[in-house]
């Protein structure tokens, strides 16, 4: 994308220029989670993974990538945006190389582990970074729309780059690939991003709040990915979910009455940071298995290689890179965020929807094509407007927490939605195979339910969009229309609100 024209200022360019090296960043990250998905039937050769502790190559990562990413984005805020995500950058690609030369399964999961931590500190502030970065409503619709592309589009590309390196080399180049990417990321970072020393560590740093809420969410996000294998009312599941929510209850009594809470209470009465979250979280849980079911549908019952999945996906990388360019930010300015995030729920509908026809004969254009252009539009117009409502109101000293409360909701919904719509195709193929119907119409059978679950999940989220986010009557584009006196003015506002925190 052609972010930076001849006529920008030198620091015009150097703030698109950290866009773009955050958002490399968060293109590692996104890679990352797909890209392994691919690679798992090789590391389960070479280093004799039981089907069962496979799934830890994945869980060990989200386990600590959503547990950890509201502390640090409280430290961002803490501690300083730059001195965090470089942290996080060098932990990353540390854990890549760790991963890649791992000789035994331990080694693999406990760099796994650490991958997940890194992940975690990078992508808390990258949110924090450009909303300090571009004040400017206008510009700010630019930058989120970049963000936007590089975390949804960058699945569908994982899958494909995964399947190359997997065939043409082995799955150790997987995490190689991070290797030269880390390391110009960072160079390029301490360049170009902008040093900033936070609100200070004087006064102390919440340890025992921190501790408490990075314990609840990793107990909430292990119980979700336990489930499919346990069951969601095994005691296992129920046990550790009640443990979580026990922890939970404490951090919010804990941080209510002390001085320097790690999560200020004042951040939940920011309206639009968590109805925005809530809604999210709706469209993350019923579209977010869609890469998972869609490519199990490819490969076991159209017989796709790991490189043709990954090429089946690309109407929806393409339809996200175009509405990227500007229009969907054009779109929010005439029409309001609520309107184009809810056409574009309606879209992803439509997507899962057309997914829920297919069979073992389908041909892939015209249903799967425009399922996946649909689930494309939909992300493309949804994204954008959602992340515009949660961060607007978040004053400068708590973007790093609000970058972090925006990105544990997506994880969160993600996980819960992969973990409950592959329990209901699993429960429904079951089914169907005792019925004794064929392995390619349960397979399928389980599958469509699975859509339909997703599609139904998204529609109540555009019923709550309508209900909890009501637009504008008067200017339904206000929200990100330039200020009426120019950029100037709006840049040394933004400067006194920063020196100020």
């Amino acid at each position: 994308m052609n972010l930076i024209s001849p006529q920008t200022s030198p620091s015009d360019s150097r703030r698109w220029a950290a866009l773009m090296i955050v958002c490399l960043a968060q293109l590692m990250i996104v890679l990352d989670v797909t890209i392994v998905n691919v690679a798992l039937p090789s590391i389960q050769r070479d280093l004799h993974f039981s089907q069962s502790n496979l799934t830890w190559v994945v869980n060990a990562f989200l386990v600590t990538f959503g547990s950890l990413l509201l502390l640090a984005g409280r430290l961002g805020d803490l501690a300083g945006r730059k001195r965090v995500f470089l942290a996080g950058l060098v932990t990353f690609t540390a854990a890549s190389l760790l991963c890649g030369i791992a000789p035994t399964q331990g080694v693999l999961i406990a760099a796994r582990f650490v991958q997940g931590i890194g992940a975690a500190a990078q992508a808390s502030v990258i949110l924090a970074i450009i909303i300090t970065e571009f004040p400017i409503p206008s510009e700010r619709a630019r930058a989120m729309s970049a963000y936007v592309f590089v975390s949804v589009a960058g699945g569908s590309i994982g899958l494909l780059a995964g399947g190359i390196l997997t065939q043409a080399l082995s799955w150790h180049w997987v995490f190689f690939v991070n290797l030269p990417i880390g390391l110009a990321t960072f160079v390029l970072g301490q360049r170009f991003i902008r040093t900033d020393s936070g609100l200070g560590l004087e006064h102390g740093v919440d340890w025992i709040g921190s501790i408490l809420v990075t314990a609840s969410l990793m107990g909430f996000i292990y119980a979700i990915v336990q489930a499919t294998a346990h069951g969601w009312i095994s005691a296992q599941v129920l046990g550790i979910g009640a443990v979580a929510a026990l922890l939970m209850a404490a951090f919010v009594a804990l941080e209510a009455r002390i001085e320097n809470p790690i999560m200020p209470m004042r951040i939940l009465r920011l309206q639009g940071l968590i109805k925005a979250s809530l809604v999210r979280g709706f469209l993350m849980t019923g579209m977010y298995s869609t890469f998972f079911l869609g490519s199990l549908y490819l490969e076991h019952v159209r017989h796709y290689s790991a490189v043709q999945t990954g090429a089946a996906w690309l109407p929806w990388t393409i339809t996200i890179a175009v509405l990227s360019q500007g229009i969907t930010a054009r779109l929010v300015a005439r029409f309001g965020p609520v309107r184009v995030l809810t056409a574009g729920m309606g879209s992803a509908v439509v997507g899962l929807l057309l997914f829920s026809t297919v069979g073992p004969s389908t041909a892939f254009f015209p249903t799967i094509f425009f399922a996946c252009f649909a689930i494309g539009l939909g992300i493309g117009m949804a994204f954008m407007p959602l992340l515009t409502l949660a961060m607007a109101d978040v004053p400068a000293a708590d973007s790093g927490l609000g970058s972090g409360i925006t990105n544990v909701s997506q994880q969160i919904s993600g996980a819960l939605g992969l973990a409950v719509l592959s329990t209901i195709a699993a429960n429904r193929t079951k089914g169907l195979l005792s019925a004794h119907q064929g392995l390619t119409s349960s397979l399928i059978g389980g599958y469509h339910l699975a859509f339909i679950a997703g599609a139904g999940t998204i529609a109540a989220g555009i019923v709550l969009a309508f209900a909890l986010l009501r637009p504008s009557r008067a200017q339904p584009g206000l929200q990100l229309a330039d200020p009426p006196a120019a950029d100037d003015a709006a840049r040394i506002n933004f400067d006194i609100e920063r020196e100020a925190a």
